[in-house]
């Protein structure tokens, strides 16, 4: 496993780079990592260096590049975890699977409204009505899931599933959204993962700011 090496970008903003890093080092997979900092100078030329589509995050196995944080989730599931990304349950995969087709397709609101920040808490935020949806979809599906076993994770253990609404988890949190019971505990879970807290740790000492994804504070 020595010669996989994942290219991301600020650990501060990048959500979908969190996602296949997140699983990767929850489940000790070895790599390298390579990373991209967004909206520089140095931004284009490294981006056709690294990925074939001049996005992150891309996973280099050898000569092969996998990009889109789906493909590389479920490539690493197959080729390195023996299929532990998964529930053993088909019925639980295939919800899974679904929650995660539904996060790489939805939520453009939430999205455009909520961008992933690391270093900070955004105040008094008041989400319009379209966000207010997304957050509203978000909380029902995730406490289907989580009505499915005993937990502790989203399909009972750390799936593909949670490494997919990590950053969720984060917005959440960060946006200081009111969740039902079974959600706020899911994220409560999440944030105390090693993992998560080492993502978090190096968001917070990068030093690059991308005034388009600091929402101010509205209290």
């Amino acid at each position: 496993m020595n010669n996989l090496t994942l290219v991301i970008a600020n650990k501060n903003y990048s959500s979908w780079s969190l996602r296949a890093w997140l699983l990767m080092t929850q489940f000790k997979v070895n790599f390298q990592e390579i990373r991209i900092p967004l909206d520089t100078p140095e931004t284009p030329a490294l981006m056709n260096q690294h990925s074939p589509n001049r996005r992150v995050p891309v996973l280099k196995i050898g000569k092969l590049s996998v990009w889109d944080s789906l493909a590389i989730c479920e490539t690493v599931n197959e080729r390195f975890l023996q299929g532990a990304g998964w529930p053993s349950n088909p019925d639980l995969r295939a919800l899974g699977r679904s929650a995660c087709a539904e996060m790489h397709s939805a939520f453009t609101a939430l999205r455009s409204n909520m961008p992933m920040n690391c270093r900070r808490m955004v105040k008094g935020f008041k989400p319009d009505a379209a966000t207010q949806a997304d957050i509203d979809r978000i909380h029902t599906l995730l406490s289907d899931c989580l009505k499915q076993t005993d937990g502790p994770f989203l399909l009972g253990r750390f799936s593909i599933a949670d490494a997919f609404y990590a950053p969720v988890a984060l917005r959440l949190h960060g946006y200081e959204i009111e969740s039902p019971e079974p959600v706020a505990a899911w994220v409560d879970r999440m944030l105390e993962l090693p993992a998560l807290q080492t993502w978090l740790q190096e968001a917070r000492d990068e030093i690059e700011t991308i005034a388009g994804e600091e929402v101010p504070d509205q209290a």
